[in-house]
Order: C-alpha cells, then sequence, then structure tokens
C-alpha cells in the first residue's frame, strides 16, 4: 500500500510539473489518469518494493546529488582536457572490485560511472564482482580505481518484500 501511494502523489505532482495546468477540469482529469495507471499497475501486479523503492528515497536523493556533483566535476575536467593545447589523452581499459552484490546495485553503479564524462561502463563479471570501465585519461581510471561512486551507492538495494 505504501508503494502505492507513494507512486500516485509522484506520478501526480510529476503530472502536474511537466503539464503546467491549473484548471479546475484538467487537474481533475490528470488526477483521474494518474489513478487509473496506478489501479493498471496494481492489476498488472508490477509495484513491488523493486520498482518503486520507497524505503530508500532519501539516501536515493543524497546519492543524485552526489553523482551531480561528480558529473559537473567531471564536466569540467573533460572541457579543460579538450581545450588544452596537449591533450593527456591516454585510453585505457580497467577492471575494478566492486561492493554491490545485487544487480540492481551494480547497475546503479554502471549507470553512474557511464553518466560521468570520460569513463564509461564495459561490462560486468558477476562472478568475481567486477566491472570493466574505458577510462579517456589516467586521471579518469584512478577516480574509478578509488572507488568513490561505489562507496556512495545506497546500501539500499536489499530488495525487501
Amino acid at each position: 500500500m505504501k508503494q502505492k501511494m507513494s507512486l500516485f502523489i509522484l506520478l501526480a505532482i510529476l503530472w502536474w510539473i511537466l503539464s503546467g495546468y491549473t484548471k479546475v477540469l484538467l487537474l481533475s482529469l490528470g488526477l483521474f489518469s494518474v489513478a487509473l495507471t496506478v489501479f493498471i499497475s496494481h492489476r498488472m501486479d508490477v509495484i513491488d518494493s523493486e520498482s518503486h523503492p520507497t524505503h530508500i528515497s532519501f539516501k536515493l536523493f543524497v546519492y543524485w546529488l552526489h553523482l551531480l556533483r561528480e558529473i559537473v566535476v567531471s564536466n569540467i575536467a573533460m572541457v579543460t582536457l579538450i581545450l588544452s593545447p596537449r591533450p593527456n589523452i591516454d585510453p585505457r581499459i580497467i577492471r575494478v572490485a566492486i561492493r554491490q552484490k545485487t544487480d540492481l546495485g551494480k547497475v546503479v553503479l554502471g549507470n553512474s560511472i557511464t553518466l560521468t564524462p570520460g569513463t564509461v561502463t564495459l561490462d560486468f563479471n558477476n562472478f568475481e564482482d567486477e566491472i570493466e570501465v574505458h577510462a579517456l585519461n589516467p586521471s579518469f581510471a584512478e577516480d574509478v580505481l578509488a572507488g568513490a561512486l561505489d562507496k556512495r551507492v545506497p546500501e539500499y538495494i536489499e530488495v525487501t518484500e
């Protein structure tokens, strides 16, 4: 029930922000469409703690702020690299041991690494809990090897029913 109410509120706020409507008729039609969406999702049995993880909302928000900071810092580093007269481009592929044990945690980490400019997640080795990353230069590789993002991925990724 907690996930359904949270999903309803989240979708209603998102609908209102994206639509920008303030008239009563349009707001009521928007709420009806959100309620219908949540009802259909409930009937399809797709609302659970993995698809809508309410138990990690605050931790995930804090992680997004940290990730946003990392993206900005990486963008500045990329601009500096691109505009320098002698760019230090020395691409390399590295393998890094990761702390994440669940598939969701690995996906969040892999996508976070790919979102930061200069690095791309290539592959996961599920048997040895390793991730393969392409880094554009040694400083980006060092950032990945330091494991800052891996340490910051919320420990939520224990899916509870």
